[in-house]
């Protein structure tokens, strides 16, 4: 696998993302969620949870 990656013109700021995140590697600023790639773990979490499909790895 891969880190996680947001793709900022899909994203939609929900926040799904950062409650699934096991290892706390994704916050939203402005509106749209981010990734710290230092932290993500690769566990795909984040990508089955975003409901407009934003985040791939």
């Amino acid at each position: 696998m891969a880190k996680a990656v947001v793709d900022q013109s899909a994203c939609v700021g929900c926040e799904s993302c950062v409650g699934a995140c096991p290892v706390g590697a994704i916050s939203v600023n402005d509106g749209k969620a981010g990734v710290n790639a230092d932290a993500c773990v690769e566990c795909g979490s984040c990508v089955s949870t975003c409901p407009v499909g934003a985040i791939s790895q």
